[in-house]
C-alpha cells in the first residue's frame, strides 16, 4: 500500500472521528405552550420573521421528502414560495424526480434547519399542484434567465453534455428576445403542501429540545401536543 492511499485512509478516519466527537448544546431559547400562536401558519409566521432578521442567506431553503408508489424515498432542498392557511409552496418542472413521485404519491414532507436561531420546522401533509393562474403569475415574476433556463431544461433527465444545455438556453433566448411576459409551460408549476401536521423545535440544555406538535383535526382544528424530544 502505497504512501499517498494511506494518507487519504489516515484523513477519511480523522474525518470520521471528527464526526463522531461533535457536540453542541442548545442554549438559545425554550418553546412553551403558553408562548405559541394558536394558529400554525401565524406561528411559522413569526419564526419566518426572526430568522429572516439574522444573516442565515436562505431561511426559505427547505428539505422536500418524497416516495414513489413502492414507497422508495427521496429527498432534495428546494425553496418556500409562499404560505398561507392553504399551505406551503415551491415550485419545479412537473417532469422531475419529484414530480412523478408526487403525481404516484401525493404525500410529502418539508423540514427547516435554522441553525442560527437552534430551531427547526417540520411539515407533513398532501400536496396538490397551484392553479395555472398562480404558477404563471409566479413564473412573470422571476428573472427572464431563470425563466429561459427553467424551459432549456428537461429536469431530471440524462444530460450527454453540458454543451446541449447551453445550446438549448442560447436558442431560447434568441426566440425570446423581444418578449417580456412568457406564458409558462404548462411542464412547470407550483405544489402546495396541504399541512396535516407541523412542528415547531427549539433547541434546550441536554438534549431536553422542545418539539410543539399542531395536528389537524376532522373538524380542520388544529390540537397542539408536545412531544417528547
Amino acid at each position: 500500500m502505497n504512501d499517498q492511499l494511506l494518507s487519504q485512509r489516515a484523513r477519511a478516519q480523522a474525518v470520521r472521528d471528527s464526526i463522531n466527537a461533535r457536540r453542541k448544546e442548545y442554549l438559545k431559547g425554550d418553546l412553551l405552550k403558553a408562548d405559541v400562536n394558536p394558529d400554525p401558519f401565524a406561528q411559522f409566521a413569526t419564526w419566518f420573521a426572526e430568522v429572516s432578521a439574522t444573516d442565515l442567506i436562505e431561511p426559505n431553503a427547505m428539505a422536500l421528502a418524497t416516495a414513489d408508489a413502492d414507497g422508495k424515498p427521496s429527498v432534495r432542498i428546494v425553496l418556500l414560495k409562499g404560505f398561507d392557511e392553504r399551505g406551503f409552496v415551491f415550485y419545479t418542472n412537473y417532469g422531475s424526480r419529484k414530480g412523478q413521485e408526487l403525481a404516484a404519491n401525493p404525500n410529502a414532507g418539508l423540514a427547516f434547519f435554522w441553525d442560527v436561531l437552534e430551531r427547526q420546522v417540520r411539515i407533513t401533509g398532501r400536496v396538490e399542484k397551484t392553479s395555472y393562474a398562480e404558477s404563471n403569475a409566479y413564473f412573470n415574476r422571476r428573472p427572464k434567465a431563470s425563466r429561459l433556463g427553467a424551459m432549456a431544461s428537461k429536469q431530471s433527465s440524462v444530460v450527454e453534455k453540458r454543451s446541449d444545455l447551453s445550446d438549448r438556453l442560447a436558442t431560447l433566448t434568441d426566440a425570446y428576445a423581444t418578449a417580456d411576459a412568457i406564458d409558462v409551460p404548462d411542464y412547470w408549476g407550483g405544489y402546495r403542501v396541504v399541512p396535516e401536521e407541523i412542528e415547531f423545535w427549539q433547541g434546550r440544555p441536554s438534549r431536553l429540545h422542545d418539539r410543539l406538535s399542531y395536528q389537524k383535526q376532522a373538524d380542520g382544528s388544529w390540537q397542539l401536543l408536545r412531544l417528547a424530544p
